[in-house]
């Protein structure tokens, strides 16, 4: 943080300015609503995981990642509920 505090009309113009704004933000606390994690564990069959490291390693990306990619593209393609 900087020794004094500026002004919130110092904030807008240094803002407009494009500066970086950063160090005169806590962001010890910040959040990004609706991102909350919550870790579950899934048991997949060794064949399942075996395809899930292919898929995963010709992407690219790791396993988690590769599983969260898919969850994400089932859950957008699911009809909504009547």
């Amino acid at each position: 943080m900087p020794a004094k505090k500026p002004r919130p009309a110092e904030i807008e113009l240094k803002f407009a300015a494009g500066e970086d704004l950063t160090p005169y933000l806590d962001l010890s606390n910040a959040r990004r609503p609706g991102r909350d994690v919550q870790r579950v564990n899934v048991d997949f069959t060794l064949d399942q995981l075996q395809a899930i490291d292919a898929e995963a390693a010709r992407l690219g990306v790791t396993r988690q990642a590769f599983i969260k990619i898919r969850m994400a593209d089932a859950l957008e393609k699911k009809p909504a509920p009547r």
